[in-house]
Protein backbone atom coordinates (compact mmCIF):
# COMPACT_ATOMS: atom_id res chain seq x y z
CA UNK A 1 0.00 0.00 0.00
CA UNK A 2 2.99 2.14 0.16
CA UNK A 3 5.43 1.60 -2.98
CA UNK A 4 2.67 -0.76 -4.62
CA UNK A 5 5.72 -3.85 -5.16
CA UNK A 6 5.00 -7.32 -4.26
CA UNK A 7 6.21 -9.14 -1.25
CA UNK A 8 5.12 -6.45 1.66
CA UNK A 9 5.21 -8.59 4.82
CA UNK A 10 4.08 -6.38 7.50
CA UNK A 11 0.42 -6.12 7.82
CA UNK A 12 -1.12 -3.61 10.46
CA UNK A 13 -2.12 -4.70 13.30
CA UNK A 14 -5.71 -3.28 13.51
CA UNK A 15 -8.53 -5.55 13.64
CA UNK A 16 -10.23 -5.67 10.58
CA UNK A 17 -7.12 -3.58 8.48
CA UNK A 18 -5.69 -5.43 5.62
CA UNK A 19 -2.67 -3.04 4.58
CA UNK A 20 0.11 -4.60 3.86
CA UNK A 21 3.93 -2.81 3.63
CA UNK A 22 7.71 -3.72 3.71
CA UNK A 23 9.57 -2.44 6.48
CA UNK A 24 11.56 -0.12 4.56
CA UNK A 25 8.67 1.44 3.15
CA UNK A 26 7.12 2.31 6.78
CA UNK A 27 8.70 5.23 7.32
CA UNK A 28 7.84 6.97 3.51
CA UNK A 29 3.98 6.04 4.19
CA UNK A 30 4.06 7.48 8.02
CA UNK A 31 3.75 3.70 9.41
CA UNK A 32 4.50 2.95 12.85
CA UNK A 33 5.78 -0.46 13.87
CA UNK A 34 6.49 -1.33 17.70
CA UNK A 35 9.41 -2.97 18.74
CA UNK A 36 8.81 -4.45 22.10
CA UNK A 37 6.01 -6.74 23.14
CA UNK A 38 4.06 -8.47 20.59
CA UNK A 39 6.31 -6.09 17.59
CA UNK A 40 2.86 -4.37 15.85
CA UNK A 41 3.09 -2.55 13.21
CA UNK A 42 0.37 -0.14 12.35
CA UNK A 43 -0.79 1.29 8.94
CA UNK A 44 -0.84 5.70 8.51
CA UNK A 45 -4.61 5.57 9.56
CA UNK A 46 -4.39 3.02 12.48
CA UNK A 47 -0.93 4.19 13.69
CA UNK A 48 -0.45 5.46 17.51
CA UNK A 49 -1.51 9.42 18.01
CA UNK A 50 -0.04 11.49 20.23
CA UNK A 51 -2.26 14.08 22.18
CA UNK A 52 -0.43 17.25 21.76
CA UNK A 53 -1.17 19.67 24.76
CA UNK A 54 -0.71 23.17 23.14
CA UNK A 55 0.81 25.73 25.93
CA UNK A 56 1.34 29.47 24.96
CA UNK A 57 4.64 29.71 26.03
CA UNK A 58 5.49 26.84 24.18
CA UNK A 59 8.01 27.45 21.38
CA UNK A 60 8.01 25.53 18.05
CA UNK A 61 11.55 24.41 18.04
CA UNK A 62 13.29 20.86 17.81
CA UNK A 63 14.68 20.50 21.29
CA UNK A 64 17.30 18.80 19.66
CA UNK A 65 18.40 20.31 16.39
CA UNK A 66 16.99 23.68 17.10
CA UNK A 67 14.81 23.76 13.76
CA UNK A 68 11.37 24.93 13.40
CA UNK A 69 9.02 21.78 14.97
CA UNK A 70 5.34 21.80 13.44
CA UNK A 71 2.80 22.76 16.15
CA UNK A 72 0.17 20.12 15.93
CA UNK A 73 -0.53 16.41 16.30
CA UNK A 74 1.72 14.86 13.46
CA UNK A 75 3.30 11.85 12.04
CA UNK A 76 6.78 14.10 12.16
CA UNK A 77 6.27 15.91 15.36
CA UNK A 78 6.76 14.47 19.12
CA UNK A 79 6.39 15.64 22.36
CA UNK A 80 7.70 14.50 26.00
CA UNK A 81 4.43 12.95 27.69
CA UNK A 82 5.27 14.24 31.35
CA UNK A 83 6.30 17.80 30.94
CA UNK A 84 4.67 18.58 27.66
CA UNK A 85 7.15 21.62 26.47
CA UNK A 86 9.38 19.43 24.67
CA UNK A 87 9.14 18.69 21.15
CA UNK A 88 11.24 17.06 18.72
CA UNK A 89 11.05 15.91 14.88
CA UNK A 90 11.08 12.18 14.43
CA UNK A 91 14.19 11.46 12.97
CA UNK A 92 16.06 13.79 15.24
CA UNK A 93 14.88 11.22 18.07
CA UNK A 94 15.17 8.62 16.32
CA UNK A 95 18.74 9.24 16.14
CA UNK A 96 19.25 10.28 19.73
CA UNK A 97 17.73 6.73 20.76
CA UNK A 98 20.45 5.15 19.13
CA UNK A 99 22.87 6.84 20.71
CA UNK A 100 21.22 6.51 24.21
CA UNK A 101 20.52 3.02 24.24
CA UNK A 102 19.07 2.29 27.84
CA UNK A 103 19.68 6.18 29.08
CA UNK A 104 17.09 8.06 27.49
CA UNK A 105 15.26 10.59 29.69
CA UNK A 106 13.34 13.14 28.20
CA UNK A 107 15.56 16.44 27.29
CA UNK A 108 13.66 18.87 29.03
CA UNK A 109 12.18 17.07 32.47
CA UNK A 110 14.78 14.49 32.49
CA UNK A 111 11.66 11.98 33.08
CA UNK A 112 12.50 8.40 32.16
CA UNK A 113 10.30 5.56 32.23
CA UNK A 114 6.83 7.47 30.83
CA UNK A 115 9.04 9.21 28.43
CA UNK A 116 10.57 5.61 27.19
CA UNK A 117 7.76 3.89 27.00
CA UNK A 118 5.61 6.76 25.43
CA UNK A 119 8.28 6.72 22.65
CA UNK A 120 8.17 2.98 22.12
CA UNK A 121 4.85 3.39 21.53
CA UNK A 122 5.29 5.50 19.02
CA UNK A 123 7.70 3.59 16.99
CA UNK A 124 11.03 4.95 18.02
CA UNK A 125 13.19 2.01 18.47
CA UNK A 126 16.34 1.79 20.76
CA UNK A 127 19.21 -0.16 20.29
CA UNK A 128 19.38 -1.88 23.52
CA UNK A 129 16.26 -4.26 24.82
CA UNK A 130 14.55 -2.69 27.50
CA UNK A 131 12.15 -5.73 28.63
CA UNK A 132 13.90 -5.92 31.52
CA UNK A 133 13.39 -2.85 32.29
CA UNK A 134 9.69 -3.10 31.86
CA UNK A 135 8.72 -6.16 32.88
CA UNK A 136 5.35 -5.06 33.94
CA UNK A 137 4.55 -3.87 30.40
CA UNK A 138 3.25 -6.33 28.14
CA UNK A 139 0.54 -4.83 25.81
CA UNK A 140 -0.49 -8.17 24.08
CA UNK A 141 -0.93 -9.61 27.29
CA UNK A 142 1.76 -12.66 25.84
CA UNK A 143 5.15 -13.49 27.52
CA UNK A 144 8.00 -11.11 26.09
CA UNK A 145 11.34 -12.01 26.07
CA UNK A 146 13.84 -9.56 25.58
CA UNK A 147 15.11 -8.94 22.24
CA UNK A 148 18.49 -10.68 22.04
CA UNK A 149 17.38 -13.70 24.02
CA UNK A 150 16.48 -16.48 22.00
CA UNK A 151 12.90 -18.73 22.32
CA UNK A 152 13.89 -22.32 23.83
CA UNK A 153 10.99 -24.24 21.63
CA UNK A 154 9.06 -23.57 18.95
CA UNK A 155 5.63 -22.02 19.84
CA UNK A 156 4.13 -22.52 16.34
CA UNK A 157 0.57 -24.06 16.34
CA UNK A 158 2.03 -26.64 14.10
CA UNK A 159 5.45 -27.28 14.72
CA UNK A 160 7.32 -28.14 11.04
CA UNK A 161 10.84 -28.77 12.48
CA UNK A 162 11.96 -32.44 12.08
CA UNK A 163 14.06 -32.71 15.41
CA UNK A 164 10.33 -31.17 16.84
CA UNK A 165 9.77 -28.62 19.23
CA UNK A 166 12.73 -28.67 21.57
CA UNK A 167 15.33 -28.76 18.30
CA UNK A 168 18.03 -25.66 18.94
CA UNK A 169 20.68 -25.45 17.13
CA UNK A 170 23.52 -23.37 18.43
CA UNK A 171 23.56 -19.89 15.87
CA UNK A 172 19.93 -20.16 15.42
Amino acid sequence: FICHKMGASFTCSHLGCDHTFHLPCAPEGECVTQYFGAYRSFCWEHRPQQAMHTHPSQDDTCSICLDTAEHKNSYKTLECPTCQDARFHRHCIQRLALHAGITFPSLCCLNQEPFLMEMLTMGIPLSKSLAFLFPHHKPSGRNTAPFDQRRGRCDAATCLCPGGREHTEHKG
